[in-house]
């Protein structure tokens, strides 16, 4: 009589044994959690247990590509342990490099080792986001099947982890005592060499503390009892080392220095580019001219009412007024008759005559905002609203309002939002979303948020 031969599928799906010479590898249509056959896993700890058991006695091996790493490796053990305690598992490439100083290339290698394998999982491809920027790919860590059924256990459905473990059985115990002892392991950094710091350091141990009891020994418990310095005394000790002088600036520096000062001390170099304009003052800095001299020989012409190209008017300004003014004795002469114009005087006065800016502090344009309302007189109450019967709340009855009444105040928040945020203050949000729309407050409280001022002709604030 002959003997049947079992299946090689059949005897692998009942020896949990069989799982590890499996070739085991989950194409890319399963690496998705909609169609993984893995298990959620319920902590790190238990899915690092799975990635060592694959690094040490699984057979995967990858075969469909000519380079790269093709088993999981001490890299990848690597990369497990530092996306094991993520709260949310969406590592950044960049930010895996940056923890575990390598390539990028590395990075994508050892990721395709864990989705291969079963241990990674997507949540959510990654993809790059018009006006947002590139989104790193969300995984979930999986505990695949072919771990659970090599070490014995025993899982049941589960709503939150797909399928949960309900036991062990006995010949796993070994391994599963060694996994957890592994997965649990500190990692252990790489001791350095730590330099001596200490000048002098004792060579015996007797040398070097303080004697416990009275001996022979020279040394005394309170130490070297010899007198300080004299320049040490009352904390005024003198040291002989100077501070380094500060470096000079080069040509280029030099160049680059003088721009900017012109570009905030002249009105219509303001929107210059700084680099453009270095260039164009490149002969008089590098004659040693300073920002004043420069200013001075710019205010002999008539001062310019309309500058198109900023940059182009300069170098028409400066023309060849390095080779004119060659002396520093000259420059000064200059500089003497433009203080003295009635030019100047003007220029020193300008910063407060012009038209009020905004601060630029969010703080500081809040109080500024606070004290403008302070000064505002307080607004009459809308004659549409003041005519109509009080609801049982002491508030207007907004079912009195007509068609073109409602179209008009709704027209005037429009205008002035200033009205809306009255409505919110005296009456609450309920009823102004009521009277002005949902609309028109979502806007008037997304406006307030940005603590943006603006200034009108009438003296108001929004």
């Amino acid at each position: 009589m002959s003997t049947p031969v079992a299946h090689p599928a059949s005897s692998a799906q009942t020896s949990p044994r069989a799982a590890d010479a499996a070739d085991f590898t989950v194409a890319s249509s399963g690496q998705w959690l909609c169609s993984t056959d893995g298990r959620i896993a319920p902590h790190g700890d238990a899915w690092l247990e799975a990635v060592i058991w694959f690094h040490e006695h699984s057979k995967y091996q990858a075969r469909d590509r000519a380079h790269g790493p093709r088993r999981v490796g001490d890299t990848t053990l690597r990369v497990a342990r530092a996306m094991a305690h993520l709260k949310v598992c969406r590592p950044g490439v960049a930010r895996l490099m940056e923890w575990l100083k390598l390539s990028e290339r590395t990075i994508q290698y050892h990721l395709r080792i864990l989705r291969e394998t079963g241990l990674l999982t997507y949540g959510s491809k990654g993809t790059r986001i018009a006006g947002v920027g590139g989104r790193a790919s969300e995984f979930l860590r999986t505990i695949p099947r072919v771990f659970d059924e090599a070490v014995g256990l025993r899982t049941g459905p589960s709503d939150r982890l797909i399928r949960s473990v309900r036991g062990l059985a006995p010949e796993g115990v070994p391994l599963m005592k060694k996994l957890y002892k592994k997965a649990r392991r500190p990692i252990t950094k790489k001791r350095t060499k730590v330099t001596n710091r200490r000048a002098g350091r004792p060579t015996s141990g007797r040398a070097g503390c303080t004697p416990m009891v009275v001996g022979t020994s020279s040394l005394s418990s309170a130490g070297d009892l010899s007198s300080p310095p004299e320049n040490e005394l009352g904390g005024m000790k003198q040291t002989t080392t100077e501070k380094s002088p500060r470096r000079k600036l080069n040509r280029t520096g030099r160049r680059f220095q003088l721009a900017g000062e012109l570009i905030q001390r002249v009105g219509w170099l303001h929107r210059a580019s700084v680099a453009r304009i270095a260039w164009i003052v490149r002969h008089v800095a590098d004659t040693g001219w300073t920002a004043d001299e420069v200013i001075a020989l710019l205010s002999q012409l008539a001062p310019a009412q309309r500058v198109n190209r900023p940059s182009g008017f300069l170098a028409y300004r400066l023309g060849s007024a390095h080779k004119l003014y060659d002396t520093p004795a000259k420059r000064a002469v200059l500089v003497e008759a433009w203080r003295d114009s009635s030019q100047a005087a003007a220029q020193r006065h300008a910063e407060w005559s012009g038209e009020w800016q905004a601060p630029s502090s969010r703080a500081l344009a809040r109080q500024v905002k606070e004290a403008f309302a302070c000064l505002q007189p307080p607004r009459e109450q809308d004659h549409s609203l003041a005519s109509l019967a009080l609801d049982e709340d002491g508030q207007a009855d907004l079912t009195q309002l007509t068609r073109e009444e409602v179209i008009d105040l709704r027209s005037a928040a429009l205008r002035d939002p200033a009205l809306v945020e009255t409505a919110i203050e005296m009456c609450g949000e309920a009823y102004a979303r009521r009277l002005y729309t949902h609309r028109l407050v979502d806007q008037v409280l997304r406006l307030r948020g940005t603590d943006r001022l603006v200034l009108h002709a009438g003296g108001g604030t929004r």
